[in-house]
C-alpha cells in the first residue's frame, strides 16, 4: 500500500525514471549491432552480403545451426578474430539462442572494425518460422551421399573402360 502512495504522490520522479531505464535498454541494444529480421538477414545471406556467425556452444551448434554459419562460441570471439578477417568487408550476422550473447559479441566485433546486426530472435526464431537448419546428421548423410556417388562415378568409368575394350577387341 505505501508503495502505491508513493507512486502516486512522486509520479514525474517515477515517470522520469522509466523513461530513463527504456532509453538505457535501447542504447545498449544499439552498441552491439543493430537487430535484423530473418527476412532481411535472409535476403543479405542470400546476396552474398552476409556471414552468419552462430554464438552458440559447438554442442547447440551440431544440433542445428544455419547453413553456412561459422561456430565461434561468445566467449571465444577475441581469440578467434583471425578466422573473421577474411569476412571483414561483409555484414556479420550475429546468431545465439534467443539473442542474449549477441549484444556483447557485437559490441566486441564492432570495437575491431566489423559491421555487425544481431538475428532478431536468435536460432528459436528461426527455427519457428521453419527455415533450413543444418544438423550433424545431415552433414553425415551429405557426405555418405557424396561418398557413395564417387563410388557410382569410379564403377562408370570401369565399365566405360571394359565396353571399349570389348568393342576393340570385336574390331
Amino acid at each position: 500500500m505505501d508503495f502505491i502512495t508513493f507512486v502516486g504522490e512522486q509520479w514525474l520522479l517515477v515517470s522520469l525514471l522509466m523513461a530513463l531505464i527504456y532509453l538505457y535498454i535501447w542504447t545498449e541494444g544499439r552498441k552491439g549491432g543493430a537487430t535484423l529480421s530473418i527476412h532481411s538477414a535472409t535476403r543479405l545471406i542470400n546476396q552474398g552480403e552476409a556471414v552468419v556467425v552462430d554464438l552458440r556452444e559447438a554442442k547447440e551448434y551440431k544440433a542445428g545451426h544455419i547453413v553456412d554459419a561459422l561456430n565461434i562460441p561468445h566467449n571465444k570471439v577475441n581469440d578467434q578474430l583471425p578466422m573473421l578477417e577474411p569476412h571483414k568487408s561483409k555484414t556479420l550476422v550475429l546468431v545465439d539462442k534467443l539473442g542474449q550473447h549477441a549484444g556483447n559479441a557485437g559490441r566486441t566485433l564492432k570495437a575491431k572494425g566489423f559491421t555487425v546486426c544481431r538475428l532478431q530472435g536468435g536460432m528459436s526464431e528461426w527455427e519457428s518460422q521453419n527455415l533450413p537448419v543444418v544438423t550433424k546428421k545431415d552433414s553425415k548423410a551429405k557426405s555418405e551421399k557424396g561418398k557413395a556417388e564417387k563410388g557410382k562415378g569410379s564403377k562408370k568409368k570401369a565399365d566405360k573402360k571394359k565396353d571399349e575394350k570389348a568393342k576393340a577387341a570385336d574390331a
